[in-house]
């Protein structure tokens, strides 16, 4: 496997985009050709990024940050908009490189390598826009030369040589053989081709540009566009940290030189000898380590190890903890005040809990505004054609090997606002009209019919439609506020029973951007009581008209598989990195109510 090394400015992105849309797996256009994001254990330089609850949940020892990614060559295909040849990116390599024997002078431009453009004609090379994917995940080239052969009784010539024309849209071989695209993009054309000419050679061909390998697969592909969105779907958890893995000693550990060697130490041990050796050096050295650690942040020694303790012998939990309503307690102890903290040792967590009654408004019991929150988001795997909620779906693909004990992440400091609701009075509401429950169940109804339904069960009530469709709405109005762009907004629900565990009903609106030192304190600013009622009730005011009414308001089910109600873009939808839930489960009825039934709306009692 070469390695070519890539100009930083013209092939780099940003920590969240190789996080978000341009992780691992996934396709990225540069200005001078299409590359797929590696798998980690391919990367360079990274910077450790540590939150001990989090990455115990996902079974690993800690996250990193990329500083230096690393790219494979997919797609393969290339061709000259001048002379129409179609061909893999080797074939033009090969062609550079006899040029360059025969004339004996080099052919490199400075600002491009010529083995990326066509050596006839001078021309830029363009990558093929069509590729094909298979519902395991694995992600193909186009057939293009068993394609253009897939009529011909005596099958594919000894040397194909392709031409690609646009108008009309053809391939065609030097052979003779020619055909057009058409009915390439249906679901099971390669399925039919199969059965119709008693042939097997247009499966998937299990390949994984990422790892570098290819592995089984009896799929039939499907082709799409290469910029499809159902090329790629991100499974990225987040998780906020929290006392006391939040307090300052914490963080002066993790930020010490000598708890990084320690990491490189346990990185290697497991590497070379399986956790067993981790289990074994760790101790071993233990007492040591907490010397070293010790004498760099002159901290007390018991507490060092107390915390390396915690960290290093507590055993890792599975890979299923983090989607456990257990996780999300936690969380929601912390935010609401029942994890007391103390603000001398806060950290990366700093709560202050503001009087209620100064706020004036119904149906909430608390507000806390979180001035200093630090989020983790880790890339665990993706899916292709549709997106998976849970790793156990059919279809998720893992981004990294067994034995690696990381997974890619980025961190944001900044600031929240978090809003607790009396549960009572929504379990009032919620007896109060069958109505309520009616909307929830036809969402439940489409949820089942839909591809992750018949995988992945889950029950969808009116307290978290509530919830989440009023969380969309509070952050699109504090955007106005606060002086955020919306997409630098991001939410956490927080609904369950006290059959899960625990009864919750809150919501958590944090910056999801901002530097080392957190942010300028304009969210936070805009939750105090001489701001938050107005912002609260000009969100709810907004909520009760929609451009596309009635059509919107009386939807059964619209958007990604039917799953929002009354909800659309123009009213309750907002940019997907903002969503937990990837812009579903929303509707406005059940805040404002309906044209039938104007009374279910829970907080119709604003407008009144």
């Amino acid at each position: 496997m070469n390695k070519v090394e890539l100009n930083k400015v013209t092939h780099s992105v940003r920590a969240a985009q190789s996080i978000l849309q341009y992780g691992v797996g996934a396709m990225v256009n540069f200005r001078d050709q299409t590359l797929t994001t590696a798998a980690p254990e391919f990367w360079g330089k990274t910077i450790n990024i540590y939150d001990e609850r989090f990455a115990k949940a996902l079974g690993v020892d800690y996250f990193a940050q990329p500083a230096l990614l690393a790219y494979s060559r997919f797609p393969e295909w290339y061709f000259c908009p001048k002379c129409r040849r179609f061909q893999p990116l080797k074939k033009w390599i090969k062609e550079y490189i006899e040029e360059y024997r025969k004339t004996k002078t080099n052919l490199h431009d400075q600002n491009k390598p010529t083995h990326y453009r066509c050596i006839k004609c001078q021309q830029d090379l363009i990558v093929t826009n069509i590729v094909t994917v298979c519902e395991k995940g694995h992600l193909n080239d186009f057939p293009w030369i068993e394609w253009v052969h897939k009529e011909e009784k005596k099958g594919i010539c000894n040397k194909p040589e392709l031409l690609f024309k646009t108008s009309p849209l053809t391939i065609s071989c030097s052979c003779g053989a020619k055909t057009t695209l058409i009915d390439a993009f249906d679901n099971d054309c390669f399925q039919k081709l199969n059965e119709k000419f008693k042939k097997n050679q247009f499966r998937c061909d299990g390949n994984h540009p990422f790892r570098h390998k290819r592995e089984e697969c009896d799929c039939y592909p499907r082709t799409v566009q290469r910029g499809s969105s159902s090329v790629y779907f991100p499974m990225v958890y987040s998780s906020v940290v929290i006392p006391p893995y939040a307090d300052k000693l914490n963080a002066k550990i993790e930020q010490s030189k000598a708890y990084n060697e320690c990491i490189s130490i346990i990185r290697h041990i497991i590497s070379h000898e399986g956790p067993e050796g981790k289990i074994a050096t760790i101790t071993r050295d233990l007492p040591e380590w907490v010397d070293k650690i010790t004498n760099e942040i002159g901290a007390s020694a018991s507490d060092v190890e107390k915390i390396l303790c915690r960290k290093w012998q507590s055993p890792a939990a599975n890979n299923t903890e983090i989607e456990n309503i257990q996780y999300r307690i936690e969380e929601y102890d912390a935010l609401s005040g029942e994890i007391s903290s103390s603000n001398e040792n806060s950290g990366d967590f700093c709560r202050e809990e503001i009087d209620i009654s100064k706020y004036k408004l119904s149906h909430i019991k608390s507000i806390s505004l979180i001035n200093k929150v630090r989020v983790v988001k880790a890339l665990v795997g993706f899916s292709r054609l549709h997106p998976v909620d849970t790793c156990k779906a059919s279809g998720f693909v893992s981004i990294k090997e067994y034995m690696t004990n990381w997974y890619p992440a980025y961190e944001v400091r900044g600031e929240g606002i978090f809003i607790e609701f009396k549960q009572d009075e929504i379990a009032d509401w919620i007896k109060s009209n069958p109505a309520i429950k009616e909307r929830a169940e036809c969402l439940q109804e489409n949820y089942k019919n839909s591809f992750i339904g018949k995988y992945h069960s889950r029950n969808i009530t009116p307290k978290f439609l509530m919830l989440h469709t009023l969380s969309h709405l509070l952050i699109s109005q504090l955007s106005f506020e606060c002086g955020y762009n919306v997409a630098s907004l991001s939410e956490r629900i927080y609904s369950s029973e006290k059959s899960d565990g625990k009864e919750m009903a809150g919501i958590f609106i944090y910056t999801a951007n901002g530097d080392s030192e957190g942010t300028l304190g304009g969210l936070v600013r805009q939750g105090r009581p001489d701001a938050f009622p107005r912002i609260f009730r000009k969100a709810i005011e907004r909520a009760k008209v929609c451009s596309n009414d009635p059509i919107c308001i009386m939807s059964n089910g619209q958007g990604r598989d039917s799953l929002n109600l009354a909800a659309c873009y123009a009213c309750g939808l907002l940019p997907e990195t903002c969503c937990e839930e990837r812009n579903s489960f929303l509707d406005r009825g059940i805040i404002i109510g309906t044209y039938e039934n104007p009374e279910i709306g829970f907080w119709s009692d604003i407008l009144a």
